[in-house]
């Protein structure tokens, strides 16, 4: 049986398309944090060879939960665009990303994160805006 497409202004559309932006931010802030931990893989693979650099990353449990979450935000994306229109889905998942990742990178990676930066996230949310209406 197959769902009707949701449209913009439903809280099913809306829960989906956040649930992928969320899950994408936690993927790639597990990741990166796991990479941070692990240190430069070319000196890892330069130390034990390119098995122990790829065994150094998968024995990483923020890793592998990241990577599940990148897997799990695939099929999750997967099952947005079959029941959102694309032409929301598809910027707004990534609009709320970049703004995710803005967050995570400041307050749990502590990277610094400049005007710059904030201020491309205000017009970001100001065209999601523009979009959902």
């Amino acid at each position: 049986m197959m769902m009707p497409p949701l449209h913009g202004h439903t809280v099913e559309a809306w829960t989906c398309i956040l649930l992928v932006a969320a899950l994408a931010v936690t993927g790639e802030v597990l990741t990166a944090g796991a990479m941070r931990r692990i240190g430069d893989l070319d000196i890892i693979r330069d130390q034990r060879g390119l098995s122990g650099a790829i065994g150094a990353v998968l024995r990483s449990p923020m890793f592998v939960v990241g990577g599940v979450c990148m897997a799990v935000n695939f099929f999750a994306l997967l099952f947005t665009l079959s029941v959102v229109d694309v032409s929301l889905a598809a910027p707004a998942t990534a609009s709320f990303t970049y703004i995710g990742n803005a967050f995570a990178a400041k307050f749990f990676l502590r990277e610094n994160v400049d005007r710059r930066r904030w201020l491309s996230a205000i017009f970001v949310v100001a065209g999601v805006i523009l979009l959902a209406h």
